[in-house]
């Protein structure tokens, strides 16, 4: 038996602790060691490293997940659900990031359920167009039902949901790579958690998943002041290049970046900082290009139905919105097209966007887009490119903040990644 002696609070008492401590530690390394060895003895027939295997086997050949442009053969698409779809609360980056005319809708629904009556009718519409892209060949998966009301508490804020109605704005697809964005609303913080049951069968095929980093949220994200009570002031403010968002951490939604192979396009938007954009850019590189563009818009918030490139050296550029590096697109030779004005009543509510949705276009390839079948002056400017139409209403759809690319997130496209812009 091993005997010490220990003066309470003197160097011999340290000493004759750590000596113990030694010898415990001994007794009990040597002891694992055994017992470990002869575990392995007892199971030396068995397949004792299948944990090992699965971890390191390689990655399947024919991951599900692959799309480098937004035109190649759409083989499989996430598309959104409007269920359950609450009125975000009306917050400082909201109430940026909306018209004026519907703060007040804000102010009262905010936390709530959109109308429901309208709601009904964009479920069925977007159930339809499930069943057209079906009909032409595309797997459709769908996110998760939530309740969005539920009200939640981080250490910075409170708020309730939004909905997983639009996975183009939370979800990026880079090769076979399946980026989750941030997000800059406090009301979509948890938004990811309609997706993860994807996500996660997906990486089980082989995909990459990467998580950009959660922003807190914290006040200091936010312009608390942000000066705005008319379209005017928000013109100068983006002229002089300031946001609601600030540069306290990195944020970005997935919907202000758009991908023409190697070289991607990002704008600084109201709801994308210059810290996210460094992060994708450092994240991508050296295989891929972040560009930074900019737009003449008094509301920046989501590129696609500003700029939406719909084949290889073909953009659609909304003449309301013109692009200040639009040069840089016409030296390498693209087609710049400028589409028709919206048709869309100004009665209809948009709660979200505006009524340039109409070229926010999904394309099936470079000669198939499903475009609002109310919208025929764009129909026709497709028709004229060789481009057939697949038509399909969503017009109530649109009033919760999205076209079909909105609404869709493409999972895998038919290609191979090229560059478009040398």
């Amino acid at each position: 038996m091993l005997r010490v002696r220990c003066l309470r609070g003197g160097s011999r008492g340290a000493e004759a602790a750590h000596y113990i401590g030694s010898r415990l530690r001994g007794v009990f390394t040597g002891w694992v060691q055994r017992t470990f060895q002869s575990t392995q003895a007892a199971t030396a027939s068995q397949n004792t490293c299948a944990a090992d295997d699965k971890a390191t086997s390689p990655v399947p050949k024919d991951c599900l997940v692959c799309s480098y442009n937004e035109w190649d053969p759409l083989e499989e698409v996430i598309v959104g659900r409007a269920e359950n779809a609450c009125v975000p609360p009306f917050s400082v980056e909201v109430k940026a990031n909306t018209y004026e005319k519907y703060w007040g809708f804000y102010q009262k629904f905010g936390g709530r359920s959109f109308p429901k009556d309208h709601l009904k009718k964009a479920i069925a519409e977007i159930e339809e167009m499930c069943n057209i892209l079906k009909g032409e060949g595309v797997i459709v998966k769908r996110p998760d039902p939530i309740d969005w009301s539920v009200k939640y508490k981080t250490p910075d804020f409170e708020s309730t949901g939004m909905y997983a109605a639009m996975p183009r704005d939370i979800l990026l697809v880079v090769g076979n790579e399946i980026i989750e964005a941030p997000m800059a609303w406090r009301a979509r913080f948890f938004e990811y958690r309609a997706y993860r049951r994807l996500i996660k069968d997906y990486f089980n095929s082989g995909a990459k998943w990467t998580t950009a980093p959660k922003p807190t949220m914290a006040d200091e994200l936010y312009d608390q002041n942000y000066p705005i009570h008319s379209v005017e002031d928000r013109h100068k403010l983006a002229a002089q290049g300031k946001f609601v968002t600030t540069e306290f951490e990195p944020c970005f939604d997935a919907a202000d970046f758009i991908r023409a192979g190697r070289d991607i396009f990002v704008q600084r938007s109201q709801v994308t900082n210059y810290m996210g954009i460094e992060w994708m850019r450092r994240h991508l590189a050296p295989d891929y290009r972040v560009h930074i563009i900019s737009f003449k818009d008094p509301n920046p918030m989501h590129i696609d139905a500003t700029f939406n490139i719909i084949g290889p050296g073909l953009v659609l550029s909304n003449p309301d919105r013109p692009c200040h590096q639009i040069e840089l697109f016409k030296k390498a030779g693209w087609t710049v097209i400028q589409p028709p004005v919206p048709l869309i009543p100004d009665d209809h509510p948009l709660w979200m966007s505006s009524k340039w949705l109409s070229m926010n276009v999904l394309m099936l390839d470079e000669k198939r887009v499903m475009v609002d079948a109310n919208e025929t002056s764009i129909q026709k400017m497709f028709e004229k490119l060789g481009i057939s139409t697949i038509k399909v209403n969503i017009r109530h759809a649109n009033s919760l903040g999205g076209g079909f690319h909105c609404w869709t997130c493409d999972i895998r496209r038919r290609g191979t990644l090229q560059s478009y812009l040398d």
